[in-house]
């Protein structure tokens, strides 16, 4: 009799779990064959390139993305409007080191930061004063008055997740400008934040306190920190001229972009899949964030592709503005919330198209165990990964709604090289790792889809 009870019990569990499998072979076997991320993102790169918020860059991408949703015959395609801030570089940054002993000068590759008020076409020229960070400027308060700060923390190399490093290193970057103005300097320079020594300035947001001035603020690469570093070393009266353009213009319309596969049975139950669609002002976004939004709209592709109708809606979103404002993520959160929407989901992927080893996550104890429970059924694609939290900077205002938040986590040691940087390009990312990414998306879409969180 109990032998009886345990077949009538197990087999269909034994049965779903085999439909679930041969389902996420075909995901898999699909994008691997067939798939048409890579494409999508040659065109993103190739065609449009860069696409700082508020620029004709971001302009085209949104315009293109509709079209390429409209095209697969996603249900629905539509544009949020966001409005979003708008700064140009203006032209070329310099740093320069000035030997006032020798009269010599040497040339430092540089980038202002996103939001930073520049110099001036006349530059500017001040003594250097080094920091490693945020506390040893604290501790030197107003001896910095009059002068150029230069933090030059690194990111920590005994770190194992890089992007733990860069969490470790990153203050400097978006908040030391601000703390330096409260002391009194004239100007900051920072080591980009990168785990490899290497000439390509940084760039990333930085963030001004209203009640104090908005000094300019520049990057320079591993490389040059080092040579400014060991200079200081011998001569601690060094100055370095600095000359930047960067300004804030008038904030511009923009869009997130959406598209749809509206659910059969559970259609008030959302899952949300998205990257974001801006990207600094330099290289090509490829990794950042490219590849997300490309992988995003490519989950709803393979449905389409396949003949399978979901049982919930699935959405795939293209965020505005991730990179100097998160505008597009707090615009979509505030609407799903006055239109009443029920997001179960949201996956976000914004960790570079590398090889991807699992999700992280932030949701409930019964959120976080129901991901688990598909370990088996991830594992063989090598998705082991399923304990860390987090999830992503666009669906983070989701989480107040109860959604349960997940970021496709990829293998993190080589983002930092490209993050921000000249060298973003699309022949910096791998197809067949991109396409793994997209597929592990796709397969999480699916389990959701089928059993709910």
């Amino acid at each position: 009799m109990k032998n009886i009870i345990w077949i009538l019990f197990f087999f269909p569990v034994l049965a779903f779990a085999q439909g679930h499998e041969a389902k996420l072979k075909t995901i898999y076997t699909t994008e691997l064959t067939d798939g048409h991320t890579y494409e999508n993102l040659k065109t993103l790169c190739k065609e449009i390139g860069n696409r700082l918020a508020g620029s004709p860059g971001a302009a085209a991408a949104v315009e293109w993305t509709k079209q390429v949703m409209e095209r697969y015959g996603f249900d629905t395609v539509y544009l949020q409007p966001v409005t979003v801030p708008h700064w140009e570089r203006g032209g070329k940054d310099i740093a320069r080191i000035i030997d006032s002993k020798t009269h010599g000068t040497v040339d430092l590759s540089a980038l202002a930061l996103g939001n930073t008020q520049g110099t001036g076409p006349g530059g500017l020229l001040g003594q250097v004063i080094e920091v490693k960070g945020l506390a040893e400027l604290q501790a030197l308060g107003s001896q910095v008055k009059g002068k150029i700060v230069f933090f030059n923390g690194p990111m920590d190399p005994s770190k194992i997740d890089a992007f733990e490093a860069y969490s470790g290193a990153v203050g400097q970057r978006s908040s030391g400008a601000a703390t330096a103005a409260k002391w009194g300097a004239i100007a900051t320079v920072v080591r980009s934040m990168s785990n490899r020594v290497d000439d390509f300035p940084h760039t990333g947001n930085q963030r001004y306190a209203p009640e104090y001035a908005a000094i300019p603020a520049l990057a320079i690469s591993t490389q040059d920190a080092n040579l400014l570093s060991k200079l200081l070393a011998q001569q601690p009266d060094l100055s370095v001229y600095l000359e930047s353009h960067g300004e804030m213009k008038t904030e511009k319309l923009s869009y997130n972009v959406i598209g749809e596969l509206w659910g059969s049975e559970y259609p008030e139950e959302i899952i949300a899949v998205g990257g974001h669609l801006d990207s600094w002002d330099v290289g090509e976004g490829a990794h950042d964030d490219g590849a997300g939004c490309m992988q995003a709209i490519e989950v709803l592709r393979l449905y389409t592709h396949l003949g399978w109708k979901s049982k919930r809606t699935l959405r795939a979103v293209m965020w505005m503005n991730e990179e100097n404002g998160l505008r597009g993520g707090q615009e979509y959160a505030r609407l799903a919330k006055e239109n009443g929407e029920k997001h179960i989901a949201a996956i976000e992927s914004d960790s570079g198209g590398f090889l991807p080893i699992g999700f992280s996550s932030t949701g409930t104890d019964a959120q976080r165990s129901k991901l688990s429970s598909w370990a088996d059924l991830l594992r063989p694609y090598q998705l082991w990964n399923l304990q860390k939290p987090g999830g992503g900077a666009d669906i983070g205002p989701l989480r107040d709604q109860g959604t349960f938040l997940i970021g496709l986590l990829p293998d993190s040691q080589k983002y930092f090289i490209y993050h921000h940087t000249e060298a973003d390009v699309f022949e910096a990312v791998d197809q067949r790792e991109l396409e793994l990414g997209a597929a592990a998306m796709a397969a999480l879409v699916y389990l959701i889809d089928q059993e709910g969180i």
